[in-house]
């Protein structure tokens, strides 16, 4: 098997004009990715049941459900929870993420 390095993608939730946008370019700071006035948003590498690109705090619905994305330090992986309980957590793989639909991010429902 040939080794080819995944895709790193970023979108950011702007936090002056509570906007939802993608970079054309994002500094780094001691190895760290950093955006001034920005909340970096990760590509999780998962695709909507539509094919749209999931990204990290992005909500996606179930049926009538809606859960949040999030990355989870203790497992070291991609989580959802209901947006109903955050606390409340599984883990995200790629069957799960087939069958929900990409609603909005978590921002932007926060900024309603």
């Amino acid at each position: 098997m040939e080794f080819k390095p995944r895709r790193i993608k970023f979108k950011a939730w702007d936090e002056a004009s509570r906007l939802l946008m993608r970079l054309n370019n994002i500094e780094c700071y001691k190895g760290e990715l950093v955006k001034r006035d920005h909340i970096l948003l990760q590509f999780t590498g998962l695709h909507d049941c539509d094919g749209e690109e999931i990204y990290e705090m992005d909500v996606l619905m179930l049926s009538l459900e809606k859960f949040v994305v999030f990355w989870n330090e203790a497992t070291n992986g991609w989580h959802i929870a209901p947006l109903a309980d955050l606390t409340s957590s599984q883990a995200f793989l790629k069957d799960s993420a087939g069958k929900m639909k990409r609603f909005s991010s978590y921002y932007q429902l926060q900024a309603i």
